[in-house]
């Protein structure tokens, strides 16, 4: 268990704070679905979709979920709109449980494998330099030495905003000139990173969704390249998501899946959106761990993601 695996109260009201909007736009839509029914009948079934559905669960997760209460409703009395959140927060969490890994704990690095390296990849503006600042910062306060390397290339402005996360959180920041070849900035920050004896490398990629052809060779390269260095590189491909993007976000995941081997997911900008629901669905839908979730701004706002804390706090438990 990591040094930082306990849920601390602050993180709770972190979480609490950052679903709060989608808690409310889902329960208040459930209140609605279940006004003057006594039981889960059809129409109640139908409003329950159209809930998930809006609050971008996803279709196909959305009818998974459905069939379970289903079954469920036609063997369990229903009374009351506080019984249908027990059944659907059952659901839910069961869903997440079938379709993902087990929990991490905290931010840690496997200790067999040093660099630890993670290939970041996403389109431009869903936060994913800001994701590996906050995750070099956390990695940094677990212990570990941490190295970044900068191969987004392709705009001045991503390195520059790198550079300011390397100084703000205290760690290298490996990079070249703007339109050098990624893969080269990669070859660098891993060669750097072994003759320090880094525990962490992140490497920043372009945020460009481009066909995926052309997405799937420029990570390919990087990839190749980095193995020179370390046999087993990369160690991790995390995609970073917009969750306030709801259905944008999936699509996103399906080309990001498709152009490369996508190990984990972070999912950024719950705090403003009332489209938190994107979480399950992806999770579901796309069969790979949601490892991060992104709950505001503030560098300790990026939180491993814990499936039982995650229902628990979207369901006010």
């Amino acid at each position: 268990m990591g040094f930082f695996s306990f849920f601390s109260k602050e993180k709770k009201e972190t979480l609490d704070k950052g679903l709060s909007k989608t808690k409310e736009s889902v329960f208040g839509k459930i209140a609605r679905a279940v006004a003057g029914k006594s039981r889960i009948d059809d129409e109640v079934l139908d409003n329950l979709e159209e809930v998930l559905i809006t609050s971008d669960v996803g279709v196909e997760t959305t009818l998974n979920i459905i069939r379970r209460i289903e079954k469920r409703a036609s063997s369990e009395k229903y009374m009351n709109a506080q019984e249908l959140d027990v059944i659907l927060r059952d659901e839910i969490a069961d869903l997440l449980t079938e379709n993902n890994s087990e929990d991490v704990d905290d931010f840690e690095a496997p200790i067999q494998n040093k660099p630890y390296v993670i290939m970041v990849v996403g389109v431009n503006g869903v936060g994913k330099t800001t994701t590996i600042g906050k995750l070099a910062y956390q990695f940094k306060k677990a212990g570990k030495s941490v190295y970044l390397g900068a191969a987004d290339t392709f705009r001045a402005a991503a390195v520059e905003q790198l550079d300011i996360w390397g100084d703000r959180v205290g760690v290298p920041v490996i990079k070249q000139k703007m339109g050098a070849d990624p893969a080269s900035v990669a070859f660098d920050t891993l060669s750097s990173a072994v003759a320090n004896q880094a525990d962490v490398v992140i490497i920043d990629t372009a945020g460009r969704l481009h066909n995926k052809v052309g997405l799937m060779n420029e990570l390919t390269k990087i990839k190749n390249v980095m193995k020179k260095v370390v046999a087993d590189a990369p160690n991790e491909v995390l995609l970073v998501l917009d969750g306030s993007t709801g259905q944008n976000a999936f699509e996103q995941a399906k080309q990001f899946t498709l152009a490369t081997e996508v190990s984990a997911l972070a999912i950024t900008k719950l705090d403003g959106t009332a489209k938190g629901g994107v979480v399950i669905g992806i999770s579901d839908q796309f069969k790979i761990p949601v490892k991060y979730i992104g709950l505001g701004e503030g560098i300790e706002d990026l939180q491993v993601f814990r499936k039982k804390e995650f229902v628990d706090s979207l369901f006010g438990k």
